[in-house]
C-alpha cells in the first residue's frame, strides 16, 4: 500500500524564460501538458530564483537560503575546488531521512568533486551531467572562451561514475525521462522524491529531430517543446500507476533566458544574468490534486528558497535547529490562495553585489551589475567568474502596475525608498555586498577540497570527435 506521505517531483529547467511557455503568454512554443499542469494546479506570477545564473540559483532552492549564505555566489566550473557544503540541510536530504526515496536526474552544478556529488547531499540515485552541458570538450574555434578549450570532455553519471564521455546531447531528454519513468515504477509503493533538472534550454541547444521538425521557434522552441513531452510522459505515468492524486509536482526555471537565442522574458525586462525582472522571475506551477485546486493564479511573492521550509511543514519535518535559512512557509499561498500572503522583503545578488530589493509591489534598484565578456581567476582547476561591471542608481518601481521596469519613482516615494534602503541595509550586514566591500556577518562556508581532479580526462590518442560540439556554431 502506498505511503500517505505525498510524493515529490520537482522538475527545473535551464534558462527558460518567464514567457517561454503557453500559459505565461508564448504564441511561439507549443506547451500543451505544461499548460495542462498549470489547469490542474496553482500557477504563480511573481515567483523569484535567488541568482540570475546557474549554480548560485540551485543552492538556494535545495537549501533554503541565499546563495551567499551558502557560500555558492558563483557559477562553479568544471574542476572546482568548492562545492556545496555536505554539511547544508537539502530537500533531499531532509525527506531521506523521512525514510523517502530521491533521485536526482539531469544537471547537478553544485559541484563535481566526489566529496559535493548528489549522494552527499541526500539523493540515493544520481544520473545525469554534474554541470552545465556547455562546459564539455570544444571543437577549436578562434571566437570561444580560451577556458572552455581546455574543458574535459562532459561526463555523464551513474551515481558516483562516469558511464560516459561526451553523450551525444540531441537524446538526452529522452534518456532522461526513461530513467524517471524506472524510478516511479519502481517506487510507487514508496513515497518518494524526484528531482528531474533539464538541460535545456540552455545552449548549446540540442535536440532530436522529433522535436525540431515541427517547432515554430527554431531549435530552441523544439527544445521547450522536449521539455513539455517529458513534463507529459511523467503526467501519464503517474496517473498510469494510480498515484497522481497524492503526488505534488512542481515546475519551474533556474533563471531567465538569453532571450536571443529564441527565448522570451515577456513582459519583463532584462535577462538572464541581470537583476531586472527577467532574469529572476520566473514561472512556478504546482499540481496536487489531493489539495490544490485547480486552475488557480496568486499574484503574491514567493521565492525558491520557500520551497525547503514548505516541503517541511507539509511533510511533518523538522529543519536544522540553529541553522538559519532564508525561506518562508508559504502552504497558505497553495491552499487559500485567496487570502493575502506578505512575503518578506526579497534581495536581488549577482555575485557577491546587493543590487536590489523587492518589499510588497515595490522593488529598489541601488547597484546595476552586468557581467562583462572578461574572466578573472576562479575556484580552482578550470573555474572562471565573469567580471562585473557595476554603477550605483537609485530607481525605484511598482512592478503592480510596472513590470518593465521603465518608469523610475523614487522622486515621488522618497519614504519608501528609504524604508527598502533599510531592509538593504540590514541584509549586507548579513550576506554581504561586494560593492560595499561588506563581508557579512552570518555566511556560512561551502565544502572545500585542496586538490580537485577532473571526472573526465581528454586522451589525444582516442579522440571523440563524434560528439563534439562548437557551442559558437549551435549558439
Amino acid at each position: 500500500m502506498a505511503n500517505s506521505k505525498p510524493n515529490i517531483i520537482l522538475i527545473n529547467c535551464d534558462d527558460l524564460g518567464y514567457g517561454d511557455i503557453a500559459c505565461y503568454g508564448s504564441k511561439v512554443n507549443l506547451t500543451p501538458y505544461i499548460d495542462q499542469l498549470a489547469a490542474e494546479g496553482l500557477k504563480l506570477t511573481d515567483f523569484y530564483m535567488a541568482s540570475p545564473v546557474c549554480s548560485p540559483s540551485r543552492a538556494a532552492m535545495l537549501t533554503g537560503s541565499y546563495p551567499q549564505r551558502v557560500g555558492i555566489p558563483n557559477v562553479l566550473r568544471p574542476v572546482s575546488e568548492i562545492g556545496l557544503n555536505p554539511k547544508e540541510e537539502t530537500i533531499s536530504s531532509m525527506l531521506k531521512k523521512d525514510g523517502y526515496r530521491t533521485k536526482l536526474i539531469g544537471k547537478w552544478h553544485l559541484g563535481d568533486q566526489q566529496e559535493f556529488l548528489p549522494s552527499k547531499h541526500g539523493f540515493d540515485e544520481y544520473f545525469g551531467i554534474p554541470y552545465s552541458n556547455d562546459m564539455g570538450k570544444m571543437i577549436p574555434n578562434p571566437n570561444s572562451d580560451p577556458q572552455r578549450k581546455n574543458f574535459p570532455p562532459l561526463p555523464l553519471m551513474r551515481d558516483n561514475d562516469v558511464i560516459q564521455e561526451q553523450p551525444a546531447q540531441e537524446g538526452i531528454t529522452e534518456r532522461y525521462t526513461e530513467d524517471a519513468v524506472k524510478f516511479l515504477r519502481e517506487n510507487q509503493n514508496n513515497s518518494f522524491f524526484l528531482y528531474f533538472a533539464h538541460m535545456h534550454v540552455h545552449r548549446p541547444i540540442l535536440v532530436s529531430r522529433r522535436f525540431t521538425k515541427t517547432a515554430k521557434n527554431g531549435r530552441y522552441g523544439a527544445a521547450v517543446e522536449a521539455i513539455d513531452w517529458s513534463v507529459g510522459v511523467i503526467l501519464h505515468e503517474l496517473r498510469n500507476l494510480g498515484i497522481d492524486q497524492n503526488t505534488i509536482v512542481i515546475f519551474t526555471s533556474d533563471n531567465g533566458s538569453n532571450a536571443n537565442l529564441g527565448g522570451s522574458n515577456d513582459p519583463l525586462r532584462g535577462t538572464k544574468g541581470t537583476t531586472w525582472e527577467g532574469g529572476m522571475r520566473l514561472p512556478l506551477i504546482i499540481r496536487w490534486p489531493e489539495k490544490i485546486k485547480p486552475a488557480t493564479i496568486s499574484n503574491a511573492v514567493a521565492t525558491s528558497m520557500d520551497l525547503l521550509p514548505t516541503l517541511a511543514s507539509i511533510t511533518e519535518n523538522s529543519l536544522q535547529e540553529n541553522n538559519i535559512i532564508d525561506g518562508e512557509n508559504i502552504e497558505s499561498i497553495l491552499f487559500q490562495p485567496e487570502n493575502d500572503f506578505h512575503h518578506k522583503p526579497f534581495f536581488y545578488y549577482l555575485q557577491n553585489t546587493l543590487c536590489a530589493v523587492r518589499s510588497e509591489q515595490w522593488k529598489l534598484h541601488v547597484v546595476r551589475s552586468e557581467r562583462t565578456k572578461n574572466r578573472t581567476g576562479g575556484t580552482g582547476g578550470f573555474g572562471t567568474r565573469a567580471v562585473l561591471k557595476s554603477k550605483k542608481v537609485l530607481e525605484l518601481y511598482d512592478l503592480s502596475k510596472d513590470p518593465h521596469e521603465d518608469h523610475n519613482v523614487a522622486s515621488e516615494n522618497p519614504e519608501i525608498v528609504k524604508e527598502l534602503s533599510s531592509y538593504l541595509e540590514n541584509c549586507r550586514k548579513e550576506l554581504g555586498d561586494e560593492a560595499k566591500q561588506v563581508q557579512g556577518s552570518k555566511r556560512r562556508s561551502p565544502g572545500k577540497v585542496e586538490n580537485p581532479v577532473p571526472l573526465t580526462t581528454f586522451d589525444p590518442n582516442t579522440p571523440v570527435m563524434w560528439a563534439e560540439y562548437d557551442i559558437d556554431e549551435y549558439g
